[in-house]
């Protein structure tokens, strides 16, 4: 039923930041094929963020390695303690969420976590189940097993109590809550990204606290976003989405920094170690061009998604759209509700979404990203007659068909 114990060492161990402690690990392992029982793969679940991406895919595609070695996944959706806001990496209090905007969120998080995790050996969790019920007398008894110096161990609380800003006390809680999940769940292993390392380590101190084998802790690198520069972020807008399209999938991954292509072909479609070290080797030497590298990265991770034939597909179009200047097979057509057939570009642009704003879409033609049946405009006060269905180019890969209604 389970590989060898060297051989899931090996797989548990590739691209992983840190693994503490390795030996206990090994232990469990050892003790898990003697008995043939799975071990428990915890991973804590922020409910306030529901749209998953490639960032969250690196702790997920690690956890679906322990579901194929044999492994059982838990996947803790934390409902109560998204009600407390994880103030991890935050220099000020979190806005809380009500119990129900937390049970929705999750549910988003469930359906596209799915799109990693094998829904077999996968148990779906939620912490409200044994946090709820606690009375203030548990909640005391839990808070005394852990003191304030240790606290302020954590880099953001430190720096906020010496900059003399507020910490709540309910701040406190939210690791010890998270903790006491891998208590309540018997956790052999907790997953989480680098920045999760302090709740990971006051989980095993509280269980073993409470009397139980405490869990080794994993904690896998943050993958930087398609700048570069900042941690993939939805509200950045530096991006790829679990749930985006091949072709969006595809010319995201192309848009990366050359430095991060792999980087991404590690962490973004988890390729083999042999296949990293000779892309690593190609680039290096200049025996492997930067833009051949990306388009094994982006056909990699559209087909961990959206399967073989999408990912030829998507780089089939790329392919029309940027080398050889052509259209994309597919753009959606829409008609807009006009007083006159002749409108500014600008207008057409905001009207239709294709810049969130008459600001932007200025700035947009003047950086000459914007182009209307192939020809680019340049003059922010250029109109156009909407008379005739006309084909809108925005940046490298929006397109739309407009006409007047």
């Amino acid at each position: 039923m389970f590989p060898t114990l060297n051989e899931q060492m090996d797989i548990i161990r590739s691209g992983v930041h840190e693994l503490l402690p390795e030996s206990e690990l090994a232990q469990k392992i050892e003790r898990s094929l003697k008995t043939q029982k799975p071990l428990h793969i915890k991973l804590g679940c922020d409910p306030s963020r529901p749209d998953l991406h490639l960032g969250h895919a690196v702790v997920l595609s690690k956890m679906r390695q322990f579901q194929d070695l044999g492994h059982t996944a838990i996947l803790l959706i934390g409902d109560f303690t998204g009600m407390i806001g994880d103030p991890t990496g935050r220099s000020k209090t979190r806005p809380a969420l009500t119990l129900e905007e937390t049970r929705q969120n999750g549910q988003s998080y469930i359906e596209q976590a799915t799109h990693v995790l094998s829904k077999e050996r996968l148990r779906l969790v939620y912490n409200s189940e044994w946090l709820s019920p606690m009375s203030f007398n548990d909640v005391v008894a839990l808070t005394a097993k852990f003191t304030v110096a240790q606290m302020l161990e954590r880099d953001d609380f430190s720096k906020r109590y010496k900059a003399g800003e507020p910490i709540s006390i309910h701040e406190f809680l939210y690791p010890l809550a998270q903790g006491y999940d891998s208590v309540a769940l018997e956790a052999d292993v907790e997953l989480g990204g680098t920045d999760q390392k302090f709740n990971l380590l006051v989980g095993r101190e509280l269980q073993r606290a409470y009397g139980k084998e405490p869990q080794c802790i994993l904690t896998m690198p943050i993958l930087e976003g398609t700048d570069g520069i900042e941690k993939m972020s939805k509200s950045l807008g530096n991006y790829i989405g679990l749930t985006d399209s091949p072709r969006e999938m595809f010319g995201k991954t192309m848009s990366i920094p050359d430095n991060l292509i792999a980087r991404y072909f590690r962490y973004g479609a988890f390729a083999e170690e042999s296949d990293i070290k000779t892309m690593e080797s190609g680039l290096e030497s200049g025996s492997l061009h930067p833009r051949n590298a990306k388009v094994q990265t982006a056909m990699r991770i559209v087909a961990r998604y959206h399967g073989e034939d999408a990912a030829k597909a998507s780089f089939d179009e790329f392919e029309r759209m940027f080398v050889k200047k052509d259209l994309p097979d597919e753009i959606e057509s829409i008609t807009l509700e006009l007083e006159a057939a002749v409108v500014t570009v600008v207008d057409i642009l905001a009207l239709s979404n294709l810049a969130p704003s008459k600001g932007e879409a200025k700035r947009l033609i003047q950086g000459g990203g914007v182009s209307i049946d192939g020809e680019r405009i340049a003059d922010i006060a250029a109109t156009v007659d909407l008379t005739e269905e006309r084909t809108f180019k925005v940046g490298k890969r929006k397109f739309l068909k407009i006409r007047k209604a």
